[in-house]
């Protein structure tokens, strides 16, 4: 399949990426890869237990049935979602041009509102009453501007975020299923989003967010975006990974100071010190945000644009096999803290093409995990005395 290739799927191709995505150990730079390797989701699925078994896998891998993929399909049309393949139109620009974009979003709501320019707000979930008037605030007159404000439906700042864009376009990027409310109290939220906006998640429904799950979908919050603010949030914070993310992304990132007596205020001033812009006002962020990303008038917020095609990942067909002491060598490199791919390519001299097709080997075997912002890690096993 040409990566660059823009196209509504049939459900049958439909049916092909849901079961690629949702076999063991398939990730989105995997599936791209996969693709990339085999020329389709039918092909890759055959090639999966082969694959796998030559990078050293002791069992054989879990192919998602048709029958599940089917089952998931059925149940996502009778909670009244959609599958979003990024091959297809409607698939948010932005987000496709990202390497470990989802392969398939679960979208609640208008898809369309995924096309629109724009803004990422988050910070601390136990945000001060001033903090989440000023991200209410701040959201309100950014959504007035033309821009969708993009978050992460979490306590604190983010729900005051989309509390302030409503009944403008606002997204809610979920750690869970899209059908799963969290926190509970934002029952109503999550209905007058899907009225507005869209609810949004690349986990299948009825999943129960878990803290693995929150990097995860920090990556698609920045991603989504052109600029993310940051109000309130503590020095060791996911907000301040979602900022990571935006600025590995090449997004703007803003962020608004606070008192240094306050805990909540630490992760932003640290913001502004390695060198976010500094901002009080929504007029700041638009002025930064309107140099090279226009606003959406009304027509351009229900209707998608004309989406550029995914960057390519580096060829897997360059130096296409990896043989097993490429494999060992780069797996002995690896540990247990995630290390950047660019990295483990120049610690091995190895040609990129090959670092690729092995770590796909890897991943496929269980025997390396991906990590968001191009790493990888080095999965081990407990102790058996710990088992």
């Amino acid at each position: 399949m040409q990566q660059d290739t823009i196209k509504p799927l049939d459900d049958e191709a439909r049916l092909a990426w849901l079961r690629l995505i949702r076999s063991e150990n398939v990730g989105p730079v995997v599936f791209r890869q996969l693709l990339e390797r085999f020329g389709s989701p039918s092909g890759a699925l055959d090639a999966l237990p082969e694959v796998a078994a030559r990078a050293g896998g002791k069992r054989r891998i879990r192919v998602c049935s048709r029958a599940d993929a089917e089952a998931e399909m059925a149940a996502t049309k009778r909670a009244g979602a959609k599958l979003l393949a990024w091959c297809e139109p409607a698939y948010p620009v932005l987000l496709r041009e990202l390497e470990d974009a989802p392969p398939l979003l679960i979208v609640l709501g208008d898809p369309a509102a995924l096309s629109a320019p724009a803004v990422g707000i988050v910070g601390a979930r136990n945000a001060s009453a001033n903090g989440r008037r000023f991200a209410q605030g701040l959201a309100a007159e950014i959504a007035e501007a033309g821009y969708a404000v993009v978050s992460g439906m979490a306590r604190g700042i983010d729900t005051a975020a989309h509390l302030g864009a409503l009944p403008r376009p606002s997204v809610a990027v979920l750690a869970g299923g899209v059908d799963v409310v969290y926190p509970p109290e934002n029952d109503r939220l999550h209905r007058d989003l899907q009225e507005s906006g869209a609810v949004i998640s690349e986990m299948p429904l009825g999943t129960t967010p878990q803290a693995r799950h929150f990097p995860r979908r920090n990556r698609l919050i920045s991603g989504l975006a052109s600029g993310l603010v940051v109000v309130e949030a503590a020095k060791r914070s996911g907000s301040l990974i979602t900022a990571r993310f935006a600025a590995e992304q090449g997004r703007d990132v803003f962020a608004v100071p606070g008192s240094p007596l306050d805990p909540r205020a630490a992760g932003c001033n640290h913001l502004i010190r390695e060198g976010a812009t500094l901002v009080d006002s929504a007029a700041q962020v638009l002025d930064d945000l309107r140099r090279t990303v226009p606003a959406a008038g009304p027509q351009q917020v229900s209707t998608p644009g004309h989406p550029a095609p995914p960057l390519p990942l580096p060829s897997v067909r360059e130096n296409a096999e990896a043989g097993s002491a490429e494999r060992r060598n780069l797996e002995e490199l690896l540990g247990a803290e995630p290390l950047l791919v660019d990295e483990l390519v120049r610690l091995s001299g190895l040609p990129i093409g090959v670092v690729h097709n092995a770590l796909l080997d890897l991943e496929l075997s269980g025997r390396i995990e991906r990590h968001p912002g191009n790493r990888v890690a080095r999965l081990y096993k407990a102790p058996a005395d710990l088992l």
